[in-house]
């Protein structure tokens, strides 16, 4: 009925192409719209002015002779104000695109290396857009945002890549864990320097204590039995000293200490070497 009575509708985020005998007469915004066919009007087209997104994958290769494939993802838009140079002036607007982007990425990323293509995607898909924009927008599209989706390498390169970060890392762990038993044995040797010194000091500390004792029992004794020379007094302790030593050794099953010369007299010969030795050292 609405064709017999030339009443067209045009859907909201579309317009329509009017003309008249062949010729471009108006555009047609949404809504209901009187079309006398007798007089030559006709619609010869709509034209959706939703954004529309269009995947490119691109072959090319990087200034390290690296083939990759870059994916990339325009969106685009007619413009209501230039429908017709949209409806009119395109036979094929996604072939256009993609050959727009397949020009500006080929010129792009042989210039860049692998790694430098992975860093610098938004430089490249700025490129794409700013090329897309000046070549599109006299053909009444606009181009929403371009995006570099992916940067894939052959799959022998990426494995070749996994390996060199595996390497990599293995190596930092491995210093990393060299340098942990490096601290480990400073740490150790640290350790034992301050044992033996504590030890050096805790020894010096004994026999100091020794010599006071002995001094101490050498003047009690001198004055307790009158007559007793302190020569005397420390031939006993020698003496005393050494029946405790031989009496600990023949205690203990498993002692490996060996004292030589073992006789009673060897006391005397200890005792002159112990009082030649400090007086050497007092006549130096």
């Amino acid at each position: 009925m609405g064709g017999v009575l030339g009443l067209v509708q045009v859907d909201q985020s579309t317009v329509a192409i009017k003309e008249t005998f062949g010729k471009f007469n108006a555009v047609l915004e949404p809504g209901c719209h009187c079309l006398p066919w007798c007089i030559g009007d006709r619609i010869v087209g709509y034209l959706s002015l939703r954004v529309k997104q269009l995947d490119v994958r691109c072959e090319t290769k990087t200034k390290d002779n690296v083939f990759v494939t870059v994916v990339a993802s325009v969106q685009y838009r007619a413009l209501v104000e230039k429908a017709p140079d949209a409806f009119y002036k395109l036979s094929n607007t996604k072939q256009q695109i993609q050959s727009y982007v397949f020009d500006v990425i080929r010129a792009t990323v042989p210039k860049l290396e692998l790694d430098d293509a992975f860093v610098q995607k938004d430089d490249i898909a700025k490129a794409v857009e700013e090329e897309l924009e000046k070549a599109m927008s006299m053909y009444g599209y606009e181009i929403v945002q371009t995006l570099i989706v992916d940067i894939e390498p052959d799959v022998h390169v990426k494995r070749a890549m996994n390996e060199i970060n595996a390497a990599a890392r293995m190596r930092s762990a491995a210093n990393d864990k060299a340098e942990a038993e490096k601290i480990l044995q400073i740490k150790r040797a640290e350790g034992e320097a301050e044992s033996k010194y504590l030890a050096g000091v805790g020894i010096a500390r004994q026999r100091q204590a020794i010599v006071d004792g002995l001094r101490d029992s050498v003047l009690a004794f001198s004055e307790n039995v009158p007559g007793t020379t302190a020569k005397d007094i420390m031939d006993m302790v020698l003496v005393t000293q050494y029946f405790d030593t031989m009496k600990e050794i023949g205690a203990s099953s498993k002692s490996s200490s060996v004292f030589i010369p073992h006789g009673p007299g060897a006391v005397k010969d200890v005792a002159s070497q112990i009082r030649d030795g400090l007086l050497q050292a007092n006549t130096i």
